[in-house]
Order: C-alpha cells, then structure tokens, then sequence
C-alpha cells in the first residue's frame, strides 16, 4: 500500500435516504447529489453523494440505500485504495470473509467487499 493516505470512500447506510440526506445537509451546510446507480449491481440501489472530486484529496462519500444492509450496526463502511482489488486474494488468508468480490462499479471503478476477523466490514476500491 502506498504511503498516501489509504481511505478513499465512505457508505453510510439510511432506512430513510430522505430523511438522512435532509439530516446531513442541515448538519453540515452542503448540498448532495444523486449518485446514478450502476446497471452492474445485483439490487436496487440509492446512492446521494457529498460534494467531492474523485481526483482531489481525502475521502469522498455517499448515502446509501440498499436491500439487504441494514442501517446502524456497522452501517458506515470504510473502502481502502487499491491498485486493482488485489488484496482479495489475502482476505480469507488472513482469516477474514469475502462478501463480495471485486466487483464494476462502471465509470467509478470496482469494489471489493470484506469482513475482517471481528466482523467488521470494509471495502477495497480500485479504478482498474
């Protein structure tokens, strides 16, 4: 892993995508965006993003309404940069789950989706 500064995307997971995003733009003065959601997932998806630039420094983030992630209880997902997901391959290795393997998220890249050995879940992002 490079030495940069290695999050770059963050989920957190709503019942309510209204509700929440009303409460996010009230509490931090920003306005978010509907994120379009790729043909390539399995389910339906609701994504409102915060203000962001994918090239641009920290972390970038979203809203998300999904079946089958619940909100609260590790609802906020973690993703750390990857060159291509490789880090998969080591996940079940060191003794975490593969929820989700590496997956096309179209123009925004691909995904990976993990437990580590605690139960927490987090991410892999790659734009290859």
């Amino acid at each position: 892993m490079a030495s940069q500064n290695p999050i770059v995307w963050f989920e957190i997971y709503v019942k309510n995508m209204k509700r929440a995003q009303t409460f996010y733009e009230e509490v931090f003065d920003v306005k978010l965006s509907e994120l379009p959601t790729p043909d390539t997932l399995d389910g339906p998806m609701q994504m409102m993003a915060f203000p962001s630039e994918m090239d641009g420094p920290g972390a970038a983030g979203v809203l998300v309404k999904m079946e089958g992630f619940e909100a609260g209880n590790n609802s906020t997902l973690v993703y750390f940069r990857s060159d291509d997901c490789q880090e998969q391959k080591r996940i079940e290795k060191a003794g975490g789950t593969v929820c989700q393997t590496k997956q096309s998220l179209g123009e925004h890249g691909f995904m990976v989706l993990a437990k580590d050995t605690e139960g927490n879940m987090f991410g892999i992002h790659s734009m290859k």
